[in-house]
């Protein structure tokens, strides 16, 4: 503008300028000719290339529309209920935008990011944002962790269940170091399992593995337990705990998590997500489940392709195995035994006895332990392998070797007591819900629930009698100590005070009677009707 106003005032035509602005910028000439009257008239240079908009007199969004937004999950046409709703109490009434005005101010005014957290919280406002990618680094440098549920059902005992999958990756190479598979939910030994299998590099784990500089992790509970923690310290690994709900912070893993699903769990048979025909989105019952060692293996199978056939885009055309030999950065090793030694819980001390080693309540033996009684051992085990424990020498720190449980039942006594007690959980878990279950009457009115069921008296009280230990007052003996009489020089109202007082003593059989008194018996002689 403040070039056209000078070839203006030179008395140059500028209407070849203004075509070129208008084409510039997208608008028709008119508007470049309505705006530079605007700045000859108000005397500034500069005026704002757009539409002009009533700034002094237009909507804007507050705190009580971002509040309301917020409360309603960002349904525009409720917040605009209940500013009218609250405009109509109050006296005059207040100023209340029209429906589409308020869809424009919020849209002017509240960006993408911010009306996705308002509608679903932050987890969706995240989507939105920019984040930073970390420079790329060298092998081993760091690494990051997670559990994650596989969305397959997967045969484990004759019961459909969703496997967990424990694993390493290398954030330089996107390498797969290390994975351990859980039928049940994950623990710290899982976490072990997996960290052994990254770790080491010979068959059948290798080449990818050594010891790294840092590990990352979320605040998972298995992975900060105390034995975890002291595994990372023995080996000399720095572990980087960082904030709950951050996957962006760990973006390889997370990544890792989600390209596992895509590319290799939705071709399984028993996927959980898959889209199927009906209302209801339950498996066929006649659908064939992999069971656990067939997934297990399979999954071990894609690991095997990712690390050595996958190209992912970050690496440049390079496979995670290409990208990890072309690293000329050392590795640090550590042998099998003593990482076995080092995974290992520590259980104190312990002698060893002619029964063998006790254990939590139970006795482990082995064939070593023959001419070894009454030497001073230590207990080390794999967390949740309560069938075999690690001995080693108390004072030299030697491996003796291992112990088996003594007495181990047999797989069909294990089965039949697994059985009776799945059993037991189902009829225990039908009674309960059936004892819990009330039902309602269906209510047009506004008033109390009414409970419905009726019983008659007899039934009442005929369940109340079987459950005795629901009246405590039932279980109360107050004969057991009587509560004594209240003392003499008490002022008490005298039908108490009859129905409190002592009994008098009966005359004995002679005709003398002595006189009652307040003053103590003298030593050694009997109170009358004591004789």
């Amino acid at each position: 503008m403040r070039r056209l106003q000078g070839l203006r005032r030179e008395g140059k035509p500028i209407t070849r300028q203004v075509r070129v602005v208008a084409e510039a910028l997208g608008v028709k000439e008119r508007a470049v000719w309505r705006w530079l009257a605007d700045a000859e008239r108000d005397g500034a240079g500069v005026v704002v290339t757009g539409p002009r908009e009533r700034a002094s007199t237009r909507f804007t969004v507050t705190a009580e529309v971002r509040h309301l937004f917020a409360l309603w999950k960002g349904n525009v046409a409720a917040v605009h209920r209940e500013l009218v709703a609250r405009a109509a109490r109050q006296s005059p009434p207040g100023y209340v935008p029209s429906l589409p005005t308020l869809h424009r101010a919020i849209q002017r005014d509240l960006d993408p990011g911010e009306r996705a957290g308002l509608a679903a919280g932050e987890r969706a406002a995240r989507k939105h944002d920019v984040f930073l990618a970390r420079p790329r680094g060298w092998r081993n440098q760091v690494w990051e962790t997670d559990h994650v549920q596989a969305p397959v059902l997967v045969d484990v005992e004759g019961a459909a269940r969703r496997p967990w999958i424990t694993w390493f990756t290398d954030c330089a190479t996107n390498a797969i170091t290390g994975l351990a598979v859980t039928p049940g939910y994950p623990s710290r030994e899982s976490v072990l399992a997996a960290l052994r299998s990254a770790v080491l590099r010979e068959a059948p784990y290798g080449p990818f593995g050594g010891l790294p500089d840092k590990v990352r992790m979320d605040r998972g509970k298995d992975f900060l337990s105390t034995m975890v923690k002291a595994v990372f310290d023995v080996l000399d690994v720095g572990v980087e705990d960082l904030p709950a709900y951050t996957p962006h912070l760990k973006g390889t893993v997370e990544g890792l998590n989600r390209a596992v699903e895509s590319m290799f769990l939705a071709a399984l048979p028993g996927y959980a997500r898959q889209p199927r025909p009906g209302k209801r989105p339950s498996r066929p019952r006649d659908e064939v489940l992999l069971d656990f060692q067939d997934f297990t293996a399979r999954l071990l199978d894609w690991v095997q392709w990712w690390n050595t056939s996958h190209r992912p885009a970050p690496l440049g055309g390079k496979t995670p195995l290409e990208a990890w030999q072309a690293d000329p950065t050392p590795l640090r090793d550590v042998p099998a035994a003593d990482l076995w030694t080092f995974t290992l819980e520590d259980a104190g001390t312990r002698i060893l006895t002619t029964r063998g080693i006790r254990f939590r309540t139970r006795d482990y033996a082995a064939a070593w332990m023959t001419g070894k009684t009454g030497i001073r051992v230590q207990v080390r085990y794999m967390p949740h392998h309560d069938h075999r424990i690690e001995v080693f020498d108390a004072a030299t720190g030697r491996y003796l070797g291992p112990a088996d449980l003594a007495d181990q039942a047999t797989e069909e006594q294990i089965s039949a007591v697994r059985r009776a007690r799945a059993a037991r959980t189902r009829r225990l878990k039908k009674d309960l819900e059936a004892s819990q279950r009330e039902r309602y009457a269906a209510a047009t009115e506004p008033g109390p629930p009414q409970r419905l069921g009726s019983l008659s008296a007899a039934e009442a009280d005929r369940e109340l009698g079987q459950a005795t230990e629901s009246d405590l007052s039932k279980l109360a003996l107050p004969d057991l100590i009587p509560h004594p009489p209240p003392p003499a020089h008490w002022r008490s109202p005298p039908g108490i005070a009859a129905d409190t007082a002592p009994p008098l003593p009966r005359p004995a059989a002679s005709t003398h009677v002595e006189p009652l008194t307040d003053a103590p018996p003298e030593p050694g002689s009997h109170p009358a009707g004591d004789a």
